[in-house]
């Protein structure tokens, strides 16, 4: 709940009383309910002075499968993450959410908004992904709404006709590296570029101002 002795914040204002966090997950396959999380980012966003929203700092964990959790082949190939390296310094689920959710729900109180709300491309992949792991951990104090999201496939079809996340970026003359792409952090970080960017487009616009 909104603290009304609190003056709304643009963030709260701007998106109908929700907080939006950008949120990557790396996994081992495509189904959430069988197959293991490895990566999870969640990237907190701001607006400055002027108006604009921007990327203002990224929380991000490497995560241990839960038990008897698939691996698909395919999917491993596509990020190459080794989930057993000693070096990931990965940590279990019910950690890893607790330190997303407790960054989250602190940006939250601080804009006070009513709780975040999912942005990603392909968001309903993220959020299923990061529903599952609630599940199965049952760690409680979910900031994030349970179905509602942002997905910056529609967004960037709309804004650019595209929909791969790569030419998205491109087409929006943001900085694309292959090299480091499919990683958590980084297709996060992405993903808030140009979620920003086309917010911060439409406000110039002059569809919407705070």
């Amino acid at each position: 709940m909104m603290d009304e002795s609190i003056p709304r914040s643009p963030l709260a204002s701007r998106f109908r009383g929700f907080l939006p966090v950008v949120v990557d997950v790396e996994t081992g396959g495509l189904n959430a309910q069988t197959d293991a999380l490895l990566e999870i980012a969640s990237v907190l966003l701001q607006f400055d002075e002027r108006g604009y929203l921007y990327p203002a700092r990224t929380v991000a964990c490497h995560v241990q499968p839960f038990p008897n959790a698939k691996l698909d082949p395919s999917s491993m190939a596509v990020h190459k993450i080794d989930p057993h390296h000693p070096f990931r310094f990965a940590i279990p689920e019910d950690d890893a959410l607790r330190k997303i959710f407790k960054e989250v729900r602190q940006a939250v109180k601080e804009a006070n908004c009513t709780r975040a709300i999912l942005v990603g491309h392909n968001a309903f992949f993220d959020l299923s992904f990061l529903n599952a792991a609630v599940a199965r951990t049952q760690v409680k104090r979910n900031p994030f709404h349970p179905f509602s999201n942002l997905d910056t496939v529609t967004l960037a079809a709309l804004a650019f006709g595209q929909t791969v996340l790569a030419r998205a970026v491109d087409a929006a003359g943001l900085h694309w590296d292959e090299r480091e792409a499919h990683s958590a952090i980084y297709d996060a970080e992405r993903t808030a570029d140009l979620f920003c960017h086309i917010i911060n487009r439409w406000k110039d616009m002059g569809g919407w101002n705070p």
